[in-house]
């Protein structure tokens, strides 16, 4: 505890959070991966933020390029030459971890699945990798265990936001996974973990920083999150929506922040990869749904055409329908912006999200947002869709209701929604 107090104090040089975070990758085991993969294993990592559904539509459209991803707690992997080139047949492996508090984990939207397993063997992995070329699933206790130690740590000694202590907490677990390359999303907004774009910078330099010094090709993209991502909430609906970007559709910022992460890994495309994140959302070169789902039924989702409900894996009997509650405005107006924060209070309250690590969540709780920012809604016509179970009282519907952001003009034209790139310094 003291020397978590003394980091948090005194803060730490690059060389010394590269120290901590070797010492820490040290504590367990690393994964190993065949020769031929050498350069060629990517992943990506998210702060995360409210309607973070990035990683479902990313590793899936990585794969149909080339790649081969394999996820990790709030990440995908693949790799590649500078700044993060896609290579022939790249590997995108994603360890993926749960939700905590506000925002959602990428476990928890895979699990809305019935009968996804989100637990592999290294063996199971590759082997997915290899048929795939993307896999998304939990994180092994023995990759980096002291980080689980110095991490209960941190939450009772007031030093869960030392920027070197976030730093080497990522990247131990990232190095045990043999990267090649790195793509990091770091959100900076009223609903993410840093409110200013200052803060969220300092964090995304130390990380490309001492990344680099690991020998992983590190790039981090600083992203808005006031608003939620996407037009849906909630682990069940973000599936759908995900599904939705990779059939060609989708709302216009998650396929920008998707596509924008997986350009990260298109610089500098050897010949013989096939085509872009881009032109595979769009339904171009690579394809829509029907090829994606090749690789996503590997992962939990069946290669079938997009339908109401959650596709089931296990056969078991569909699960129960939820309320459905849609709020009107208060007064007629112009959109010019609905508030992530208090719409995913109100979700986590209702059990979308939990409170302490291990409590369950609901995975049909949700919401869809039925307006876009510079729509003009008249009086009395609905802006959002509810999914819960039981009665969502009063209180809760004030709050989101002062969730929507109303003018009497349309709204000027937002700032853009990915505001910032760091990459490595140096040639």
């Amino acid at each position: 505890g003291a020397m978590l107090m003394a980091i948090r104090l005194r803060g730490m040089d690059t060389e010394e959070t590269l120290a901590l975070t070797r010492a820490m990758v040290a504590s367990g085991r690393a994964l190993a991966w065949p020769p031929t993969w050498h350069g060629l294993v990517v992943d990506k990592h998210s702060t995360g933020g409210v309607g973070d559904k990035v990683s479902l539509a990313l590793a899936p459209a990585l794969a149909a390029c080339g790649c081969k991803v394999r996820g990790t707690p709030g990440g995908w992997a693949g790799g590649c030459q500078a700044p993060l080139p896609i290579c022939a047949q790249p590997q995108v492996p994603m360890i993926s971890g749960r939700g905590l508090g506000h925002t959602g984990g990428t476990l928890d939207k895979l699990e809305a699945i019935p009968g996804f397993c989100i637990s592999q063997s290294p063996e199971e992995i590759r082997s997915i990798l290899e048929r795939v070329g993307c896999c998304i699933v939990g994180q092994s206790e023995a990759l980096a265990p002291a980080d689980r130690v110095l991490y209960g740590l941190r939450d009772v000694t007031a030093t869960v936001d030392s920027v070197p202590l976030i730093t080497a907490s990522i990247l131990s677990k990232k190095a045990a996974e043999q990267l090649s390359a790195l793509v990091l999303d770091v959100k900076f907004g009223s609903a993410a973990l840093y409110p200013s774009q200052e803060s969220a910078r300092e964090l995304a330099r130390s990380l490309v920083e001492v990344g680099t010094q690991l020998g992983i090709r590190t790039v981090a993209v600083l992203s808005r999150m006031d608003q939620p991502l996407g037009r849906a909430v909630g682990n069940a609906l973000e599936v759908l929506e995900a599904l939705e970007c990779l059939d060609g559709g989708g709302p216009p910022d998650l396929r920008q922040l998707v596509t924008a992460l997986g350009q990260q890994g298109d610089t500098g495309r050897r010949e013989g990869t096939r085509g872009d994140v881009g032109e595979g959302l769009g339904g171009g070169q690579i394809g829509t749904w029907p090829r994606v789902g090749t690789h996503a039924s590997h992962w939990g989702f069946p290669p079938v055409s997009l339908t109401p409900r959650i596709p089931d894996c296990s056969g078991a009997p569909p699960m129960p329908p939820v309320s459905l509650t849609r709020l009107p405005p208060c007064p007629p107006g112009w959109v010019q912006g609905v508030r992530a924060l208090p719409l995913a209070q109100v979700l986590h309250g209702l059990g979308a999200g939990r409170a302490r690590v291990g409590d369950p969540v609901d995975p049909l709780v949700g919401a869809e947002l039925l307006v876009g920012a510079g729509q003009h809604l008249r009086a009395g016509e609905p802006w959002l869709r509810v999914h819960h179970e039981g009665t969502l009282d009063t209180g809760g519907r004030r709050v989101l209701q002062d969730a929507l952001c109303l003018g009497p003009e349309p709204p000027r034209a937002p700032p853009p929604l990915l505001a910032e790139t760091i990459v490595p310094e140096g040639p």
